[in-house]
């Protein structure tokens, strides 16, 4: 959604570009939810962004992103469109930065196009605050220089000011996650510490989060705890220019399906 005013009192207020989106879009169990049956898998992209204006790339946690693919994804999506791409895993679970220039080769297709929002580093649980953690990310942040970058934290550990005010002073968006609140997992919170605001929805059922992915993220969130989300929103938007708003809870074509009705609750809100 563009940017737009907002009158608040006698004050314009320019409202910061809100997206929502999904966490990857090419699944087979979204046939017959979100789309068509006959759809052929090269038509899925196309078909997703008629929808949506944002997208998260999340098969490149798995492998590595070739230029030919990420051109050939840029090419099927209008202009206005854009990618957040998930970083490959050693970068993130393995802690090596040895394919840094080869993961940033890869998007760069992207980012020629004018398509590529940022890059999303999703940590482990295990990724714990250490020093020897908070001078893997300085690197990470080096070695990315010149990319929007948006750090993802699972662990409790992370959630501190001194962590906060380091993203600011890097310009590093911190990623708010939606998943059960629990004493050793990210708190459920509203902090943008760069000009993009990024909030990813995965589950609230505690009970399943640590059953495997495939119980994890399966989950279907009700209208009203998407509108939980509102005066969040409303608060990271004092800070940030750019929101970013993505579902990862993708069985079944769950993720489409709250994406869908988050744009319709913050439409009617009438906050964009």
């Amino acid at each position: 959604m563009p940017a737009k005013p907002k009158t608040s009192g006698e004050s314009p207020v320019l409202r910061p570009e809100l997206r929502i989106g999904t966490s990857g879009y090419s699944f087979k169990d979204w046939k017959g939810t979100f789309y068509p049956e006959d759809l052929p898998a090269q038509q899925m992209l196309p078909f997703y962004a008629e929808r949506f204006d944002t997208v998260e790339v999340n098969f490149t946690y798995y492998r590595m992103p070739t230029e030919e693919t990420t051109a050939g994804m840029a090419a099927k999506v209008p202009e206005g469109f854009t990618f957040f791409v998930k970083a490959f895993q050693d970068l993130t679970h393995k802690g090596d930065l040895s394919g840094a220039a080869e993961f940033a080769s890869g998007v760069e297709p992207m980012r020629e196009a004018g398509k590529l929002a940022g890059l999303l580093f999703q940590f482990p649980q295990r990724f714990k605050r250490t020093r020897a953690n908070r001078e893997y990310l300085a690197a990470l942040v080096k070695g990315f220089e010149g990319f929007t970058l948006a750090f993802e934290f699972r662990d409790r550990s992370w959630a501190r000011e001194d962590v906060y005010r380091s993203l600011e002073e890097r310009s590093v968006a911190l990623v708010c996650p939606d998943e059960p609140e629990a004493s050793t997992l990210f708190p459920r919170l509203a902090r943008a510490t760069s000009d993009v605001g990024y909030v990813r929805f995965h589950s609230r059922a505690g009970e399943k989060w640590y059953k495997g992915e495939a119980a994890r993220y399966d989950y279907d969130y009700s209208d009203d705890e998407l509108r939980e989300w509102l005066p969040m929103l409303e608060a990271m938007a004092r800070r940030a220019k750019r929101l970013f708003v993505y579902f990862n809870n993708c069985h079944r074509g769950q993720a489409a399906k709250n994406a869908e009705s988050m744009k319709r609750i913050v439409e009617q809100a009438r906050l964009w």
